[in-house]
C-alpha cells in the first residue's frame, strides 16, 4: 500500500464516474452516509443537495464532513477527504456547477439537462473546503 501524491489523488477522484460517500453527523450524533456526485474545484469538493435533505440539515448545524472515494477493483485504492462545508443558494452558481457535475456523471450530451434539473430553487451548492486527505493505492498488493 502506498500513499498517493497530491496530483495522483486528484486524478483518482476525478476519474470516470466514481461517486463519493459523504459522511455527516445528525443532530442526535448518529452518522449519516450518502453517495454523492461531485467535482473538484481547486481545494474544494463541489456538490449539490436539496435544502431540506439530511445532508443540508446536518451541514448547517455542523459544517465538518468527510467523504471517501474508492476503487472497488483489485488492487484497490481509496481517498478519504475531510473538510468544512459552506452552502449557497445563488442560482447562477448553482446552475453552473450542477451542469458541470451532470456532465461528469451523465455525459456532456446530458449536462444541460441535469444542470436544469438540479440547479433550481430549493437546491444548494455545497463547497467542502478540503482540510485533510488520506490516500492509498495498491491496498491489496501489500
Amino acid at each position: 500500500m502506498t500513499s498517493m501524491s497530491d496530483a495522483q489523488w486528484r486524478e483518482f477522484v476525478m476519474t470516470g464516474t466514481r461517486t463519493a460517500k459523504l459522511a455527516v453527523t445528525r443532530a442526535d450524533g448518529r452518522p449519516h452516509v450518502t453517495p454523492i456526485w461531485f467535482v473538484l474545484d481547486g481545494d474544494d469538493v463541489v456538490l449539490t443537495t436539496h435544502a431540506t435533505s439530511a445532508k443540508a440539515r446536518a451541514l448547517r448545524r455542523e459544517p465538518r464532513a468527510a467523504l471517501c472515494v474508492d476503487d472497488q477493483q483489485p488492487p484497490y485504492s481509496y481517498v478519504m477527504i475531510e473538510g468544512t462545508a459552506a452552502m449557497s443558494d445563488d442560482l447562477d452558481d448553482l446552475r453552473r456547477w450542477a451542469t458541470v457535475i451532470g456532465g461528469r456523471y451523465m455525459g456532456p450530451d446530458r449536462a444541460e439537462e441535469f444542470g436544469a434539473r438540479n440547479g433550481v430553487p430549493g437546491e444548494l451548492l455545497v463547497r467542502l473546503q478540503i482540510t485533510n486527505v488520506v490516500s492509498r493505492s495498491d491496498v491489496a498488493d501489500s
